[in-house]
């Protein structure tokens, strides 16, 4: 049973996602019923550390408090990505999982999981701005790109900020069940438990700088989202062959008419859901989907989560100036 946990620091360390396991697993909540955790905050780096904030952090421990620990939890920090770390630091982190202990990070301190040699062989996730230089850095690790966490023997790594708590309420379900689990939850006001993973949060705008040949159809394509088209419609749009006109497509956009097609629908279809009072079945119209079915279908696929369910997050209220709808990407009807 999960009793001993230590948040280790390094310089930099970002305040947020430190706050998040600490009030998860160091506040005493055993008026309420709820566990209590021999809790300690450990320094890898010296007894003051300075983190992102600006303001500084003393009085905390050693790295000998690390041995007792079952649960070790390194939340995110500036470069955390890009610099060394103590060896004895790494040493500990590999020592607590041969001993059945917990490691968890949250965000950019999968890095440090990483120079440990935690996520060789791993299934791991991070912010979905790092996953590419995560796999750069330790291609043994299995770096996956949409989840919110992910659990992988002993050893717990999750996306950017917010995602840590879906992480620490993961490991509350695994140790103590989900009354505890969902009772934390209900005391920090926050969900026990969030559908889809963070491909529903990505940002992804158009290369353009690298469209020369293709960059007039990109537009007209923009211009079109609820047409159907065909790569030779494309093509004589281009005044090219269908053949060289997919070749240089995918040259210069990275990917083919067809997907760079179906994500400029998903992004459209976004927009309206949040800035707009449209029926699903209107979205789906206008950004070319055709029905709520088909909607709902690549939403799934690409953003693992409804459009009713991406609504109620994204929403923009009208007193909040979205009233007059959505800048549209200039879709014809």
């Amino acid at each position: 049973m999960l009793k001993n946990v230590a948040a280790v620091l390094l310089d930099g360390v970002h305040p947020f996602e430190l706050g998040v396991i600490c009030e998860v697993f160091g506040l005493d909540r055993s008026d309420e019923g709820l566990p209590v955790y021999d809790f300690g905050v450990v320094s890898a780096e010296g007894p003051v550390l300075r983190t992102h904030a600006g303001f500084t952090l003393g009085d905390l421990y050693g790295l000998d408090r690390l041995e007792e620990a079952d649960l070790i939890a390194v939340p995110a920090g500036a470069s955390y990505a890009v610099r060394d770390y103590p060896q004895e630091l790494l040493d500990a982190l590999r020592r607590a999982v041969d001993r059945g202990a917990w490691v968890l990070s949250v965000c950019s301190g999968v890095f440090v999981l990483g120079a440990a040699g935690l996520l060789d062989g791993r299934r791991c996730v991070s912010h979905w701005s790092h996953t590419e230089l995560l796999s750069r850095t330790f291609p043994q690790a299995k770096v996956e790109q949409d989840g919110l966490y992910v659990e992988d023997g002993r050893v717990i790594t999750s996306a950017g900020t917010a995602a840590g708590i879906d992480a620490c309420l993961h490991l509350l379900r695994l140790e103590h069940g989900p009354e505890i689990a969902n009772a934390v939850a209900r005391r920090m006001v926050v969900p026990p438990h969030r559908d889809g993973g963070q491909a529903q949060f990505v940002e992804r705008p158009l290369p353009r700088d690298r469209c020369d040949t293709v960059a007039d159809v990109l537009g007209w394509m923009e211009r079109h989202l609820d047409s159907e088209m065909t790569v030779e419609q494309l093509a004589e749009q281009a005044h090219m062959s269908p053949r060289t006109f997919a070749r240089r497509f995918q040259q210069e956009t990275g990917t083919t008419p067809y997907r760079w097609l179906l994500r400029q629908r998903v992004l459209f279809a976004q927009e309206l859901l949040e800035a707009t009072d449209e029926t699903v079945d209107s979205v789906a119209g206008r950004s070319g989907f055709g029905s709520a079915a088909g909607l709902r279908h690549h939403f799934l696929r690409t953003l693992g989560t409804t459009p009713n369910a991406y609504r109620r997050t994204f929403r923009v209220p009208a007193s909040a100036g979205a009233a007059g709808g959505a800048q549209s990407l200039g879709t014809v009807s």
